[in-house]
């Protein structure tokens, strides 16, 4: 494409200079030291840095033309500066130009909400996969194009990858791609010119306060991907969740809602509950799935609904759900010789640990102890530490504060903020061991027969997070180290 049939797309644009744009361009970066020569610069200011102090690094580099929301004083006259009122908007509509309107050739589904996005996403994915269709998923996990898997850095990609990667799956013939969306990526607009077939919400307690400051920001964070919603979308809602309906405000997209608590268009019941799995009810249709807990029970229903608002046979939808498996690091069992069960999962806010501890003791029904290991990430919201240490406390038996990616902070600052959650007799009743690996090592000498040892906060990562530099370090690898030298004792 050229310059001229890119800007057309601008609603709001100035053209400053009057050099003409019909030449063509190579590439859309945001990013100047990845410019080369023909390609666009969008001048995005970010959370740290501002776009437009790099305006000049990119000409050097061969930007062939600039966009901003404001030209710099002495602009370069041989190159055209097109002015915008929001220039991360402008990345989003230039990209989705520029790899022919990928989210358009495809349906695309989003989630957003607190905890569940990865579960959601995932299950829809491989769902849809299990029922035929080339499928796309963009997650924490990991991202994939049908059955070609993709490494990924964060849950919702920048702007230029993810439209990169919405055109290899529209290319690659995907029917349906489902993906995880973060509230960072909806308040930084990295979702600009994406065009959604629906949107799920699974629920909103605190996280992201690091960067939201407060939890209203944080939420209309959320409700801003349904009020961009289009008429001919989607919008399905966690009916249990005190923010769900608010979610759904504004939207022009069709509604939905679901629950386990009160009449929804998608009800479901928890009959039985195990560690291989559950039994739920799911609008008077009894299902045997692979995923135990009850926070799982709504989000598969969530999983459910979505593809019955997408049009699939219910029938099929459930078959389907039967044989499914949970995600990687999501309440993921390990089975130790010695009569006890490991749980790895990721959850790393109060609810999160809340919702797990509730599904083991769901399960055990007060035969077994809980023996759980927690730590809290590093520059980070500090202020939910306290109290992810105050629930893990209150529903286990055993408590040991570790270290979970410190980043640039001190692994002890970071247990004495989670040690400020807890009583003095609480405290009594906690261990605090640093060392990640000693901290499982000890859960599980502690463990007896019937119990269950719960490793939170990483689920599926395998590295420690160090002053910069990413160790390796798998919770699932190192339990099951353990247990097969269980094996040869």
């Amino acid at each position: 494409m050229n310059l001229n049939e890119l800007i057309e797309y601008l609603p709001k644009r100035q053209g400053i200079n009057s050099r003409d744009a019909g030449f063509p361009v190579s590439g859309i970066r945001s990013d100047s030291r990845k410019i080369e020569s023909g390609n666009i610069f969008v001048a995005v200011k970010g959370t740290t840095v501002d776009g437009h102090d790099f305006i000049s690094d990119a000409i050097e580099k061969g930007a062939a033309a600039i966009v901003c929301e404001h030209a710099p004083s002495g602009a370069e006259p041989s190159i055209p500066f097109i002015v915008v009122p929001d220039a991360a908007e402008a990345l989003g509509i230039l990209l989705d130009a520029w790899y022919d309107h990928p989210s358009s050739r495809l349906a695309l589904i989003g989630v957003t909400g607190t905890n569940g996005k990865t579960t959601v996403a995932t299950v829809l994915y491989e769902l849809f996969r299990r029922l035929g269709y080339k499928t796309g998923l963009i997650s924490t996990v990991c991202n994939y194009i049908d059955d070609k898997p993709l490494p990924t850095d964060h849950t919702t990609p920048d702007a230029v990858t993810l439209h990169a990667l919405l055109a290899q799956m529209a290319d690659a013939g995907c029917e349906y791609a489902f993906m995880e969306v973060s509230s960072h990526a909806v308040d930084q607009k990295r979702i600009s010119g994406i065009v959604y077939r629906g949107g799920i919400f699974t629920n909103l307690t605190r996280d992201h306060l690091d960067y939201h400051l407060t939890v209203e920001n944080y939420l209309k964070a959320k409700k801003k991907f349904f009020d961009n919603l289009p008429a001919s979308a989607f919008a399905l809602t966690n009916a249990d969740d005190k923010s769900g309906y608010v979610m759904l405000q504004n939207t022009r997209a069709k509604r939905y809602a679901y629950s386990l608590q009160t009449l929804a268009d998608f009800k479901g019941r928890v009959l039985e509950s195990h560690f291989e799995g559950t039994e739920l009810s799911i609008n008077g249709r009894e299902v045997n799935v692979h995923f135990a807990g009850r926070f799982n029970a709504g989000n598969l229903l969530a999983v459910y609904g979505a593809a019955v608002a997408l049009g699939e046979n219910t029938d099929e939808i459930l078959i389907a759900l039967s044989a499914l498996r949970p995600v990687s690091g999501r309440f993921e069992t390990i089975l130790s010789p010695l009569g006890y069960t490991a749980i790895v999962d990721y959850a790393h806010t109060p609810d999160a640990l809340t919702n797990v501890l509730n599904g083991i003791q769901e399960v055990l029904h007060g035969n077994g102890r809980i023996i759980t290991v927690v730590g809290a990430g590093g520059n980070r919201d500090r202020g939910k530490r306290p109290l992810m240490a105050k629930e893990a406390c209150r529903l286990s038996d055993q408590l040991i504060l570790t270290s979970d990616n410190p980043r640039f902070e001190a692994p002890d600052d970071i247990i004495r903020d989670m040690e400020n959650g807890l009583s003095n007799s609480e405290l009594e009743h906690t261990l605090r061991i640093t060392d990640r690996k000693q901290a499982i090592l000890t859960a599980t000498r502690l463990a007896q027969k019937g119990d269950v040892v719960l490793v939170a906060g990483k689920g599926h990562e395998d590295y420690q997070d160090i002053k910069g530099v990413k160790h390796h370090f798998d919770d699932r690898e190192i339990i099951r180290n353990i247990f097969a030298s269980q094996h040869k004792s």
